[in-house]
């Protein structure tokens, strides 16, 4: 083999990846159960019965009747995560007891986090008959 010596070596070309026979060994991971009541909803009338254990992830949020729930919505937003994202909808519920006084989860309205003007903005808590001593609450979807 006169003359192969002279001659540049070639940077060898890489081949396809090593493949691995058979299928890919799967993951048994057992999904947590998903408490569905809970999954992007209002909590349950129950969880309002006593005074002083309300749910854990209560905000109180100081306002006016006269306040929109566009106004209600740029608020939540300042304190939680969720309601920031681009796509959120937050639904309102007012919680009150009922004659019999057991309370009474009755939704009002929604929003988008980022979508003035659509949905229930310029509706006030006085126009859906907010009083004072009901409960707000604010499901984040």
């Amino acid at each position: 083999m006169a003359g192969m010596g002279d001659m540049p070596m070639r940077p060898a070309r890489p081949g396809p990846p090593m493949q691995h026979r058979g299928p890919p060994p799967m993951a048994r991971l057992r999904p947590e159960p998903i408490d569905r009541e809970k999954v992007a909803g209002h909590h349950q009338n129950e969880e309002f019965a006593v005074r002083g254990k309300e749910p854990k992830d209560e905000v109180q949020i100081y306002t006016w009747k006269d306040a929109t729930l566009r106004e209600l919505t740029d608020l939540v937003k300042e304190v939680a995560l969720p309601a920031r994202k681009r796509n959120a909808r937050l639904s309102f519920a007012f919680v009150y007891p009922d004659k019999n006084g057991r309370f009474v989860v009755r939704q009002v309205g929604s929003t988008f986090a980022y979508g003035h003007g659509r949905g229930d903005d310029a509706k006030t808590l006085a126009e859906l008959g907010f009083q004072i001593g009901d409960y707000l609450s604010v499901a984040i979807m």
